[in-house]
């Protein structure tokens, strides 16, 4: 029993040892339980020293910001940063940091830590505009006032010049014709009414008279409102022009082509104008008693003399700077066809009557120049009453006819040369367009039946032709 005893002593006495021991070793192997890389630890501790030895610079990584401007936590509180002596050596310039060493040492009794301020220095606004940048821009302005002014004072002025011109001749077109100015829009006649065709271009028709179908005036004037035409007048003057053209009944007028004009324009109305170049020829005016100015410009002899009479050339001398030209026809076509191609019908002709009369005052015009030419408007009147009263001699109508037959024979071998010209240009594209095609054909033997039946057809085209006379049965 006593031994027992003993033993059951010594049991609890080594247990009571072995809870003392584990109470107290309980907060240490909490701590192991915790950090589990704490036999790390040392390693790790060992390995700063040996760098911290080795590297004297230590830096301090700045922590980067996110938007908030907060700092973000990183793993490493510190890094190390190897560096050399002459790693910033490319960014040590001496000019840059002038002056700065002074700075350092002038704040030397000041705190550390408060650094210099370095502030952007203040630019004053530039309130007032620098106009020479700008002259260009005032340049085309000034420019385009200029122009705009000189638009409104060229359109005033030709528009009272019309009037004017309008004003001191509507008694004398009032009395030869029923209707003066009717422009047709409305139904009922209208009088006095200029047509505006554009700023410089005015047009009058009358109608109502006897032997003429009508009668169109255009006032061609100057082109005050363009300031680029001014300037061009300086270095070559002209004039404002008045043009009446008198459409005749195609019965009443005779066969002739006539026209008197200054030398240089009537050079270029012989050279320009189908029915002048075609039916007339030069003529000096030594025996008209006219000016030498003047060229006349005559198909019959006769017609001419019946038309220059003493009282017509009395007007052309006193008025020679201002009749232009005098150009009567009944095969008028206007201009000639520019394009190289020849027309294939004969042009639409007309008789007319045609005048063209420059304004006094060389650009400079005035209202009273209107009237001036007032005697020139009765010499367009005494001419259209003179040809509708014309008769020509048998003579003069033969030698007339025969022009006109030969000019219709010149127009028509004209025509069939240019037909003649077109057919062969044809045939030659189609020849070119077989050979093309013989010459493209992959297939010898289709090649030569092409070519056999190019050349059977090319021999049969050339043969002559035999004409087959019928016998009628007995």
């Amino acid at each position: 029993m006593l031994t027992m005893s003993r033993k059951g002593l010594l049991i609890l006495v080594f247990l009571s040892s072995v809870v003392a021991l584990c109470v107290a070793r309980q907060p240490h192997d909490a701590d192991i339980d915790d950090n589990e890389f704490a036999e790390f630890e040392e390693f790790e501790d060992e390995e700063e020293e040996a760098v911290i030895e080795e590297e004297p610079i230590v830096e301090k990584k700045v922590q980067p910001r996110d938007i908030a401007g907060e700092e973000v936590e990183e793993e490493d509180d510190e890094v190390v940063v190897e560096t050399e002596d002459d790693e910033f050596e490319h960014l040590q310039d001496e000019e840059e940091f002038e002056g700065f060493d002074k700075e350092r040492g002038s704040t030397k009794g000041k705190s550390q830590d408060k650094l210099p301020d370095l502030e952007m220095a203040k630019v004053p606004l530039h309130l007032r505009t620098n106009w020479d940048s700008f002259y260009l821009e005032m340049l085309m302005i000034a420019g385009l006032g200029v122009y705009f002014l000189n638009f409104l004072a060229g359109k005033t002025k030709n528009g009272k010049l019309a009037q004017c011109w309008l004003g001191s001749h509507r008694e004398i077109l009032e009395s030869n014709f029923a209707i003066v100015g009717d422009d047709g829009s409305a139904k009922e006649v209208t009088s006095g009414i200029l047509m505006k065709d554009s700023e410089n271009v005015y047009a009058l028709w009358c109608s109502g008279r006897t032997c003429v179908e009508g009668m169109l005036v255009e006032l061609k004037l100057l082109k005050r409102q363009d300031l680029i035409n001014c300037l061009l007048r300086l270095f070559k003057p002209a004039s404002d022009q008045v043009v009446v053209t008198v459409d005749m009944e195609k019965a009443i007028m005779d066969k002739f082509v006539f026209c008197i004009a200054h030398k240089k324009v009537a050079t270029k109305l012989h050279k320009d104008m189908q029915d002048l170049s075609q039916f007339t020829e030069r003529k000096n005016v030594d025996r008209y008693d006219l000016p030498a100015s003047y060229q006349v410009l005559s198909e019959v002899g006769e017609a001419t003399s019946a038309i220059l009479d003493k009282k017509v050339c009395q007007v052309l001398t006193k008025f020679e700077g201002l009749v232009d030209f005098m150009h009567f026809s009944d095969q008028y076509s206007g201009p000639k066809n520019q394009d190289e191609s020849q027309p294939t019908k004969m042009p639409t002709t007309k008789s007319v009557l045609i005048f063209s009369f420059n304004v006094p005052g060389r650009g400079k015009t005035k209202t009273s120049d209107m009237e001036v030419i007032r005697p020139l408007l009765q010499l367009v009147f005494y001419c259209m009453d003179k040809i509708g009263r014309l008769q020509l001699s048998r003579e003069a109508k033969n030698k007339s006819e025969k022009n006109r037959q030969k000019a219709e024979e010149v127009f028509l071998k004209q025509a069939h040369a240019q037909r003649q010209e077109a057919a062969q240009a044809r045939r030659e594209e189609k020849k070119r367009a077989e050979k093309e095609r013989l010459l493209s054909e992959e297939d010898p033997d289709k090649a030569r039946k092409l070519e056999e039946r190019e050349s059977r057809r090319e021999m049969k085209r050339k043969q002559p032709k035999m004409k087959m006379m019928k016998m009628k049965a007995m």
